[in-house]
């Protein structure tokens, strides 16, 4: 096409960065057109001020019906990043060319430079067949990064135009290069010579989009925002991590630190500084390398360097020397660099090391004349308000200046802003919690996190209520506890109009809810906020009361219907103790609670439940215990005791019982002589089956308490007391392990009895 050079790129590749930047020198061209968002040209100047890459553009959109945030990101050997500073440096007008990140042809992507590989797969996997290349970025990197690059854009043109072929675009795609195809056009129109540089994959299409003229005069009009959406851009610092493939991200090539080394010394050299990284981070961690090892690896790089085809050994190369010459074991799973996307679990430390060495750690940072969102300024000055500086803080919640710092500091977690973190406080229960501590640290990612919240809004006040809006509309299909944790943080964050609309919300999803634990924990959260009047404002709230009375009779519904506990036992902290800890917030509710409740119908399904031999036992013994907390004590709580001892249910019918009633069993003397008699009463084999159970009960005691029991069992076998914090100290076999040795032993001596070997006899 005359006078347009249209270059097909693959984002954050050295050779495709080097070859805009000769063509761009070379052509001087009157324009030079950028994939980015063509909503960011009236301030694409910000671009050209004094940063240190990387960075991005981050955009924010939020409307009635969803909210989404994006970023373009771009280092020193993006092509994208090279043309804008090359084509400034020659003169050029600079122009972003793509939709804007906020519309809906870009609606399902966090990142704008997200690679189109999925849709030329069975290419690829022919051409790493016929050039025997073990992945796609192998064959890239043989093809373009440590090639010759002498007829670098003959190449990555038939490159690009093999992998799209014929394949037609999707919709979202096709709005996007009829978008960039007038652009083109107009700059054509415009005259001079024009260099447009666009993701390889879009290429092709442009080359047939642009050459028709399409009537049209001047430059194409920018989409503008629905109605009542809101939608900001600012650039953003950015990160090697966040840039890494291995790291989870999308598009472009992966380990940044060492095509950043590409860039800037060429591959031989990124090749020498890898093994002498990764060598380093070896040794700092006490893992021996010697010279040996690296000569060992250096030859295997040059040799399969060789073998592949490769002028000098490419990144698979040096990272397969690596891995000859460095890891002695079998590896649990294959070498991350085959593939894409993150590493898995299992993965060789050693390699782990190799693939952080390859990402590097540079965090980008921009020009002091950066503007920036409203958020920050507010962020800051509300920061400095509070005396908020980096360090530890205790604050009190009575005093207005502490619940004021409070809320501060939540709105800041909330969004979230890096650095903040709290250690002790108020989250959820029965109980009130009147200090919090909070950690405040100087995070590097303090800035880029605020930038990238501001998408929620202009205000700290305003961008948490946002955040918490959303969360609560992605949660509104999930679980009541998953909502009632949002209204948690409302309340925290002293939003009282979020409130209010999350409670109603709340109180329609309790009649539709059939997790008892997920039940349970939106019954202790509600109740808590009931309950902090001093704390969160909130206490007596009608709307609370409400749902906290809607949600007592469900839970008791579901308990009585319960027949089943899945995954009850010690080793499933949250299946098994779930129901219980549901039982545990009706306790409190109707202890503590709105005064409409019906405690009558709760203790109604109780006194049904603990006789019901059909319930799980946890559940029978948790019943049991609620009705004691609720002052209606059963007549014998030893016998109650008794009539439960079956080995393999007695721990579980215990712990229902302690975690309801711990101070009541513990004050009656029948339940632990009961137990006492129960336990004793076993066999080894019976003893060993009842003993997690056993171990999971008594966890609910603190330590304190389970050495007032164990003076308790010393003393009703006439020992003496004296002993009974050695029985609690711990250290030593496990309890199991002495139990399951002494049922051996049993077994081996009925087992030489039999066989007449046992007995009194001479030497």
């Amino acid at each position: 096409m005359m006078g347009v050079t249209i270059i097909g790129v693959r984002h954050h590749s050295p050779a495709c960065a080097r070859h805009v930047g000769a063509v761009i020198a070379a052509v001087r061209p009157r324009h030079v057109l950028v994939e980015g968002p063509a909503d960011f040209n009236d301030r694409i100047g910000e671009l050209l001020l004094d940063h240190r890459p990387p960075i991005a553009i981050f955009t924010g959109y939020r409307d009635g019906a969803r909210m989404h945030s994006s970023w373009s990101p771009m280092c020193d050997y993006s092509p994208e990043w090279v043309a804008l500073q090359e084509g400034a440096r020659v003169g050029a007008q600079l122009r972003f060319i793509d939709l804007p990140a906020w519309h809906p042809a870009l609606a399902d992507r966090q990142n704008r430079y997200a690679d189109a590989d999925q849709r030329y797969d069975r290419a690829m996997t022919r051409l790493q067949a016929d050039f025997g290349a073990a992945s796609a970025d192998a064959l890239w990197d043989r093809v373009f990064e440590v090639a010759d690059p002498s007829g670098v854009g003959e190449r990555l043109t038939a490159w690009f135009e093999m992998l799209r072929g014929d394949a037609a675009a999707d919709e979202s795609d096709a709005a996007r290069e009829a978008h960039m195809a007038s652009w083109v056009r107009a700059a054509r129109r415009d005259g001079g010579d024009v260099v447009v540089v666009t993701g390889g994959f879009h290429a092709p299409a442009l080359e047939r989009l642009a050459r028709d003229d399409d009537g049209c005069s001047g430059w194409p009009q920018v989409p503008s925002l629905p109605e009542g959406a809101q939608a900001a851009s600012y650039l953003v610092p950015f990160s090697f991590r966040r840039l890494d493939a291995f790291s989870g991200y999308q598009s472009g090539m992966p380990s940044p630190g060492y095509y950043q080394r590409v860039w800037e010394e060429g591959p031989r050299a990124a090749g020498d500084g890898l093994m002498a990284d990764v060598a380093a981070r070896l040794r700092a961690r006490r893992q021996p390398v010697s010279t040996a090892d690296l000569i060992s690896a250096r030859v295997m790089a040059e040799g399969l360097a060789g073998l592949r085809g490769n002028r000098v050994p490419a990144r698979t190369d040096v990272l397969d020397g690596l891995t000859s010459a460095l890891v002695t074991e079998a590896l649990d799973v294959p070498l991350p660099w085959g593939r894409r996307g993150a590493i898995r679990a299992a993965t060789d430390p050693v390699v782990v090391e190799m693939v952080a060495a390859l990402s590097g750690e540079a965090t980008g940072s921009l020009a002091e004349a950066t503007p920036l969102p409203p958020l920050w300024h507010d962020v800051d000055a509300e920061i400095s308000r509070c005396a908020l500086g980096p360090g530890e803080h205790r604050i009190s919640l009575l005093s207005p200046s502490g619940l004021d710092r409070s809320r501060v500091l939540h709105r800041l977690r909330v969004l979230p802003i890096a650095g903040f973190q709290r250690l002790e406080g108020p989250w959820s229960g029965s109980e009130e919690v009147l200090e919090e501590t909070w950690r405040i640290e100087d995070d590097e990612m303090r800035g880029p996190s605020i930038i990238e919240a501001s998408g929620f809004g202009a205000t700290l006040h305003d961008a948490a209520m946002a955040a918490l809006t959303q969360r609560a509309a992605d949660l509104a299909a999930e679980p009541v506890a998953a909502a009632s944790a949002v209204l948690m943080d409302a309340a925290l964050c002293g939003l009282g109009d979020l409130t209010g609309s999350l409670v109603g919300s709340l109180r329609a999803g309790i009649g539709r809810e059939n997790d008892l634990g997920s039940l349970g924990a939106c019954l202790s959260s509600m109740l808590t906020l009931w309950r902090h009047d001093r704390v969160l404002g909130s206490a007596g709230g009608e709307g609370l009361g409400a749902a906290v009375r809607a949600c007592v009779p469900r839970i008791m519904w579901l308990v009585e219907s319960l027949r089943e506990i899945p995954g009850a036992g010690p080793s499933d902290q949250s299946g098994g103790r779930a129901p219980v800890a549901a039982l545990a917030a009706v306790r409190d509710a109707v202890a503590s609670g709105p005064e409409d409740i019906d405690r009558a119908a709760v203790l109604a399904v109780c006194r049904r439940t603990w006789s019901d031999d059909r319930a799980p036992a946890r559940l029978r013994g948790a019943a049991l215990g609620l009705c004691w907390a609720l002052g209606e004590a059963p007549a014998d709580p030893g016998r109650q005791v008794r009539a439960s001892s079956r080995p393999q249910t007695v721990g579980d019918w215990l712990f229902g019982l302690f975690a309801l009633a711990r101070d009541e069993a513990v004050d009656d003397p029948s339940v632990m002589r009961a137990v006492d008699e129960v336990i004793t009463a076993m066999g080894p084999e019976e003893f060993l089956v009842c003993l997690p159970g056993l171990r999971e009960a008594f966890s609910v005691f603190p330590p304190a308490e389970r050495q007032s029991l164990a003076a308790v069992v010393l003393s009703l076998h006439g020992t003496g007391t004296a002993g009974a914090s050695a029985l609690v100290r711990g250290g030593g076999p496990a309890p199991e392990l002495v139990a399951e040795a002494l049922a051996a032993e049993a077994r081996a001596e009925a087992l030489l009895s039999s066989a007449g070997l046992l007995g009194d006899h001479d030497g």
